[in-house]
């Protein structure tokens, strides 16, 4: 039978030194793991967020930029129209002049309780839908052009007179643990009303 009286092992001071180090790099590990997940989740709800802004900006866009079609004005309904909500009527269906068909009278506003952009169209079904969510606000605002002045004044109303109009949607990013709060990402559009009387002047 070996004899292992003679033989020397860690001693407690030795063991205690080296979990001491394997425990700090261990953590080191984990905290920045914790980080590059962290970075990770916070980019792709970003790519998530700005990819559904982008796609409502297309949509409104479009719904804007035909205002004014078939009709004798530019299309946006002054009285029900400002900085936070924009009203546009098209004759699309082009039967009469009235503006009654699914499309041809939408609203668009910024919905602050619900961080979101709904769009509102009486002759649809439904009638109110929700555009985007995870909205931190939207702006439009109005370019006005008189005469054949090719040099426009903005306004956050619109007149008879406005030819192109610029929606600034702003969206705020989902809080990640561990990365900077209330990062906010901005999209701008400016539209340009094709129906309007300026625009038709100039082809």
């Amino acid at each position: 039978m070996k004899n292992f009286k003679n033989q020397k092992g860690f001693s407690l001071l030795e063991l205690t030194i080296a979990m001491t180090i394997t425990l700090v790099v261990l953590g080191l590990t984990m905290s920045l793991f914790s980080g590059a997940l962290g970075m990770r989740a916070r980019e792709s709800r970003r790519a998530d967020a700005l990819a559904s802004a982008r796609a409502a900006l297309n949509l409104i866009s479009r719904e804007i930029a035909n205002s004014g079609y078939g009709l004798s004005s530019n299309g946006i309904v002054l009285a029900d129209s400002n900085q936070k909500r924009i009203r546009v009527r098209a004759n699309l269906v082009n039967t009469d002049m009235s503006t009654n068909s699914p499309g041809e009278d939408v609203t668009y506003f910024f919905d602050a309780a619900n961080q979101s952009i709904v769009r509102y169209d009486p002759n649809d079904s439904p009638q109110t839908s929700v555009v985007v969510n995870r909205i931190s606000d939207v702006n439009f605002q109005y370019f006005n052009y008189t005469g054949s002045s090719s040099t426009p004044t903005s306004s956050s109303t619109p007149t008879k007179d406005t030819a192109r109009v610029r929606i600034s949607v702003m969206v705020r990013l989902e809080e990640v643990q561990g990365q900077p709060l209330d990062q906010t990402v901005e999209f701008v559009s400016d539209v340009t009303l094709r129906n309007a009387e300026y625009m038709l002047n100039q082809y």
